[in-house]
């Protein structure tokens, strides 16, 4: 019998994914005892994530051990079927997710928890094809998870309040900040929020306003400044709705009401340039400048205190 094997169900967990996200979900939990068993075909990805696991313990400062505690596979079989909770951590394909639902849904038992990491895609969507749509819910990781720790669950008209509260508490266990989102909207909290602003961002480059630059710059250092000591409706609330209320009259029939991507974005990814990776996107960026930005990024979030 395996190590996979001789555990209790409610210290096995699954993941489905071994990029980015999902070997650092796996890290998360294996950080904190459990014993991950992640689905990954392609054969260089998963060869890799032994060592991405390592090198998250190393930058949250903890015992490397817990990569010892992820097991990688190649394919969905009957060894996830007693995991307490199964996270899909695959691209953002609708067709991809609901057919790795539909094979979750199959090798599971009727008590592992099914959660979808996606974005923005609704989650009834993607577990439509699944077999009991009870204990399908989403779980939504912001990137890096490890550093920002939030949690979206997202419930579907057909989740149970069970499978809502169990994934709330498994989150809770391994030192995650989750919220209930009730309503399985495109988005749910976050991503609606945050393409909100970018819509708007991208609208006054778009229009001549100013240049992308001069738009980050702002947003770093005006609201964004305390976006993360106080929220947007506590700083209506402190400044008082009657100002918000006066403002509204007047901004709010002016604001970018763009139902489609705007052209500025479609034509920058059409001249394949699509951001950092390849040196420029809405500006320019030097290897050395994407390093840099990306190393501050990853030390605030890490030392911050949550």
């Amino acid at each position: 019998m395996s190590m996979a094997d001789s555990q209790p169900a409610s210290q096995k967990i699954g993941v489905v994914g071994g990029g980015r996200m999902g070997a650092a979900i796996a890290q998360i939990f294996a950080a904190e005892g459990f014993h991950v068993l992640l689905v990954e075909p392609n054969a260089s990805t998963r060869a890799g994530v032994g060592a991405r696991v390592a090198e998250i313990c190393r930058a949250r400062g903890q015992d490397g051990s817990a990569a010892a505690r992820v097991t990688t596979c190649e394919e969905i079989d009957a060894s996830l079927a007693a995991c307490a909770l199964v996270v899909e951590a695959a691209p953002e394909k609708l067709e991809l997710k609901q057919e790795i639902f539909e094979r979750l849904g199959a090798a599971c038992g009727v008590e592992t928890i099914l959660a979808t990491n996606t974005s923005v895609i609704p989650v009834g969507d993607i577990g439509a094809r699944a077999a009991h749509q009870e204990r399908v819910v989403g779980a939504h990781f912001w990137n890096p998870p490890y550093a920002v720790r939030l949690v979206e669950v997202v419930q579907t008209a057909t989740t149970s309040a069970a499978t809502v509260e169990r994934t709330m508490a498994l989150m809770t266990r391994v030192g995650q900040m989750p919220v209930h989102v009730k309503r399985d909207v495109p988005g749910f909290i976050g991503n609606r929020l945050q393409h909100a602003l970018k819509r708007e961002a991208i609208a006054l480059v778009e229009n001549g306003v100013c240049d992308a630059a001069t738009v980050d710059f702002v947003i770093r250092n005006s609201f964004g400044a305390r976006l993360g000591i106080m929220g947007t409706l506590e700083q209506s609330d402190l400044v008082g709705l009657n100002l918000t209320l006066d403002i509204h009259k007047v901004i709010l029939n002016d604001l970018d009401r763009s139902t489609q991507p705007q052209k500025l974005l479609v034509d920058l990814v059409a001249a394949g340039k699509t951001g950092a990776s390849v040196g420029e996107g809405f500006r320019a960026w030097s290897a050395e400048e994407k390093a840099e930005l990306q190393g501050r990024l990853d030390k605030a979030l890490l030392g911050a205190k949550k």
